[in-house]
């Protein structure tokens, strides 16, 4: 069977570190696939679910906050400041972040705080798609 390495790591800790035979990502220009012996390539990942089809056919998500991706022919690596994985996602807290973002957003004194605000929310938004896309799943 072909399968890759693939190594999830947000800046705490290693999220997912493992074989996997397919991995599926936002990509900065769309949702990225990627089998065994990939063309190389490093792009940069908006927010939203990473989904790892490991070598016994499960699968494993992680929800990121936008990041890097490199890609080797026998390996993957997704760096990112903020990784979750789906297990541990909580709707009722992304619910409320995004609704503070939101206010945060309304009032926004400088265009620094509207990035800020327009950022966060973005965030949110992508984490509570990726909760219930991996909801589905399950």
């Amino acid at each position: 069977m072909n399968t890759m390495h693939v190594d999830v790591v947000s800046a705490e800790e290693s999220i997912f570190s493992g074989e996997a035979r397919f991995v599926a990502l936002p990509g900065e220009a769309g949702e990225l696939g990627i089998f065994p012996r990939h063309t190389p390539l490093i792009t940069r990942i908006r927010p939203g679910a990473v989904r790892i089809e490991k070598a016994d056919g499960s699968e494993e998500f992680v929800f990121v906050a936008g990041g890097v991706l490199e890609v080797q022919p026998n390996s993957i690596t997704v760096l990112s400041d903020t990784a979750i994985r789906g297990k541990d996602l909580d709707e009722a807290k992304a619910t409320e972040a995004k609704k503070a973002a939101e206010e945060s957003l309304k009032n926004a004194k400088s265009d620094i705080d509207l990035a800020r605000a327009q950022s966060e929310l973005a965030v949110m938004a992508a984490q509570i798609a990726a909760l219930r896309k991996f909801r589905q799943k399950r």
